[in-house]
């Protein structure tokens, strides 16, 4: 039996009394991820990005972990919404434009130490400001630096498009801003550098595709390394008491923490290891988090439909954003029907030892995302459902 094999009897036994779709995280594979991504960091503490997660209890489990210090957020909402529940270090990775959450966090003393949020434009300011409200707590503000690789004089772009602060300079201008204005202290800068985080480099079938992104992002890290540590010069001569400069992701953890100018780093997807990150050669992880999908039909030789199944996730469209059946081995989608909304096609000979009921598991793109499509999630060890806990849906709440 392979290692494959076998993790599908487990999984099968553990959830044999529990209805499919649903969704479960083997804890073993889950721990031995943080364990791997707490020795890529080097020392350096990992900062939880919550969208990768979207399960309060599991965040609780990696951030009693030695190793991990923080959470990453997506929305204020969010954030607030944490920091309510017992975290204490909040950041919030993308600008907003939440007036009432502003006007929350502005008008609590204990959530305006929790959270930070981030800024990299003075119309941010002044929409906190706007809508303060009466509340007058310091909010705390983190500068996002953008890591995109520029060449051929900015005539070509390689990375996200995220903040406008690409240089030391403008950095250094927006905490000028923030140190001038009262009710704001500037704690922090993030830069994400999802171009080499983010992007596999040992794509199966595309070697020169490969190569050429091992070349990019060897520039990328190189370049970015030098200008983030000049930015971050630039802002501690006008804030010299910066907490931290947080940067890297799953894919960079090593190559991040390396980085002197670097105080944290920020990982998430690594826990629960999704098929984006099967193309790395930094590192090998373990999937974690799975979900199931009931057989209803038998419609022929070597093939057996299954109910639901449509979970793309987010990013240009493609295939690669599909979920991929995972076990039992050997099943493929229909290529002229794909993922479907209520149900699923899949062909291959494991089909024919399927019988109706059978559960197929499945493995999602992106790793949170697939907590939008579940209300829970068991928690496996060895055979046995140990616990079943909320994603953030299950607990009411779906923050975009």
């Amino acid at each position: 039996m392979t290692a494959r094999a076998a993790d599908r009897a487990r999984y099968d036994r553990a959830t044999a009394a529990y209805e499919a779709p649903l969704a479960l995280v083997d804890l073993a594979a889950f721990d031995a991820n943080a364990a791997d991504l707490v020795r890529r960091a080097n020392g350096k503490p990992i900062r939880v990005a919550s969208k990768s997660v979207r399960c309060r209890a599991l965040l609780e489990r990696v951030l009693a972990r030695e190793g991990f210090a923080g959470i990453m957020s997506f929305t204020l909402a969010e954030s607030l919404w944490l920091a309510r529940s017992g975290f204490d270090d909040v950041l919030l990775a993308y600008p907003s434009a939440d007036r009432a959450g502003y006007a929350e966090l502005a008008g609590d003393p204990k959530l305006a130490a929790s959270v930070t949020v981030m800024v990299d434009d003075v119309a941010q300011l002044d929409l906190i400001d706007a809508a303060r409200a009466g509340g007058r707590e310091v909010v705390r503000v983190c500068l996002e630096l953008d890591t995109s690789l520029r060449l051929f004089g900015g005539r070509v772009r390689v990375g996200a498009r995220r903040s406008p602060l690409h240089s030391p300079a403008q950095l250094a201008e927006l905490a000028r801003s923030v140190a001038r204005r009262p009710g704001f202290k500037l704690v922090g800068i993030m830069g994400y550098e999802g171009h080499v985080a983010g992007v596999g480099d040992a794509v199966a079938g595309h070697p020169v595709r490969s190569r050429a992104v091992r070349l990019m992002q060897a520039a990328a890290r190189k370049e970015l390394a030098e200008r983030r540590g000049a930015a971050v010069r630039a802002v501690r001569a006008v804030a010299p008491e910066l907490e931290f400069v947080n940067g890297g992701g799953t894919g960079s953890v090593q190559h991040t923490a390396a980085e002197d100018a670097v105080t944290e780093i920020a990982a998430g997807s690594g826990l629960y290891v999704p098929r984006l990150f099967d193309n790395y050669t930094s590192f090998t992880g373990r999937p974690a988090a799975l979900f199931a999908l009931p057989v209803v039909r038998r419609p022929g030789v070597g093939a057996v439909t299954v109910l639901g199944g449509g979970y793309p996730a987010s990013g240009a469209a493609g295939p690669d954003r599909l979920p991929v059946p995972y076990l039992p081995e050997g099943l493929r989608f229909d290529p002229q029907e794909g993922a479907g909304e209520v149900q699923t096609p899949l062909l291959g000979s494991p089909a024919d030892d399927l019988l109706i009921g059978d559960k197929v598991w499945f493995r999602h793109a992106k790793a949170g995302e697939l907590c939008e499509r579940f209300d829970v999630l068991h928690l496996v060890e060895g055979d046995t459902v140990t616990a079943t806990v909320p994603t953030y849906r299950g607990e009411g709440h779906t923050f975009l």
